[in-house]
């Protein structure tokens, strides 16, 4: 006799490793349910007389033993576990019988209070089995699980390993300042570091999320006002690796995207430390595309280019072929580039670039700051003094900027 539905059920974890499992019935039951069981390392036995394409492929690649007759008598001899998945409800319930009289933990599909195990919503993340029961309501547990695996996929819900934790150092992507925009990888890194390394352009409101224990260390870069020297980005990098402590270095965009990510990624390899890096959105296309503007779009752009502004054109560490850029017919975004658009604009012109070619500015673009401030290259220096724009701000130039609905000032 199954045990008294009103009890809760006692959750325990099988290990089936080699173990004899029956599984009666070839179904869409049996086809959700075999792959699991394969997973745990199981020895299967599916008695059925039919069963479904993919059951079918299971057996012809030798995952499962397939007997293709209907439930006999003493078919869960030996067994450790069953699955009764049949539309026969008196073979079910002759099969369910020898479960109960051999002492071998049977669920039943179409009878779940007749069953001695009932099967939980699952869902494995990272090393860890989420298993939900909730009774009479599968749908509910399924949507329990579901939230407990995201969350732990994407570190909303914080549970960092302790037994056989691997300290880590992960360059970390933030993408360009909307929390939400994270990469799913990168939230999770960051919801299992002690220390994070954060500079300004990272999703900053992610960091009030931390557990109290988790040491921040502020390496905000602000144009003309107090940094942290790249050096010091670096040793401090090293030397919290080297006291075992989980580390991730929160950066806005993408971390090798004029984020210096590289020059941190060698400091931390001289010093033979393994880092991972976590890509993040960069703010070259995702700014742009917050307020509407395509970095390319078919018959007017069919490529985009990526350009530091740190420097002025005159300056003579720049990198940067201006008099080539300016005869590109494509998409040119600008980052960095605020302070020094003046120039750049007299030097494309000076190459030959039409001056009412369009421009827009975008500040703070993806949080709730962002704003747009159109132009053209003859008129931006004075409309970035006049409307009092700021770094950061992405800057693109080209016709994509007329080819947006929701242009806005």
């Amino acid at each position: 006799m199954a045990g008294n539905a009103e009890q809760p059920a006692y959750p325990v974890g099988l290990r089936l490793s080699g173990r004899r499992v029956v599984v009666i019935g070839g179904g869409q039951v049996a086809q959700r349910r075999l792959p699991a069981l394969i997973a745990a390392g199981a020895d299967i036995t599916l008695v059925s007389p039919s069963a479904t394409a993919s059951v079918e492929a299971m057996a012809e690649a030798g995952e499962i033993r397939w007997e293709r007759r209907r439930y006999e008598e003493g078919d869960l001899q030996d067994a450790w576990y069953a699955l009764i998945a049949t539309p026969d409800t008196e073979a079910n319930t002759r099969a369910s019988a020898e479960a109960e009289r051999t002492r071998t933990w049977c669920v039943r599909s179409d009878d779940a209070e007749a069953a001695t195990a009932w099967t939980p919503a699952t869902g494995r993340i990272e090393g860890v089995t989420v298993a939900v029961l909730t009774g009479n309501d599968p749908r509910r547990s399924a949507a329990v699980r579901d939230a407990i695996v995201e969350g732990l996929r994407d570190g909303s819900l914080a549970a960092p390993a302790h037994r056989s934790r691997t300290p880590f150092v992960a360059l970390v992507g933030g993408g360009p300042g909307d929390p939400d925009l994270i990469t799913v990888r990168g939230r999770r890194l960051l919801a299992e570091a002690d220390v994070v390394i954060a500079d300004r352009l990272g999703p900053r409101d992610l960091l009030d999320e931390l557990p109290p224990h988790v040491e921040v260390i502020d390496a905000a870069k602000i144009p003309y006002g107090r940094f942290m020297a790249q050096e010091a980005i670096n040793n401090a990098l090293i030397e919290h690796a080297e006291q075992g402590r989980s580390v991730v270095r929160l950066k806005g965009g993408d971390p090798f995207v004029f984020g210096r990510g590289m020059e941190e990624a060698q400091a931390l390899a001289a010093a033979g430390i393994p880092c991972t890096v976590v890509p993040g959105i960069s703010s070259s296309i995702s700014v742009p595309g917050a307020v509407g503007i395509p970095v390319t779009h078919r018959g007017v752009a069919h490529e985009f280019t990526v350009v530091s502004g740190h420097v002025a054109p005159d300056d003579p560490r720049s990198l940067v072929d201006w008099a080539s850029l300016a005869k590109l017919r494509g998409t040119l975004v600008i980052l960095m580039g605020v302070d020094k658009i003046g120039k750049i604009a007299e030097a494309l012109i000076a190459h030959g670039k039409a001056p009412d070619t369009p421009l827009a500015l975008v500040q703070e673009g993806t949080t709730s700051a962002q704003r747009r401030v159109d132009a053209t290259l003859a008129t931006v220096a004075e409309t970035v003094r006049a409307e009092d724009v700021r770094p950061p701000a992405v800057i693109v130039i080209g016709d994509v900027v007329h080819e947006n609905p929701q242009k806005q000032k």
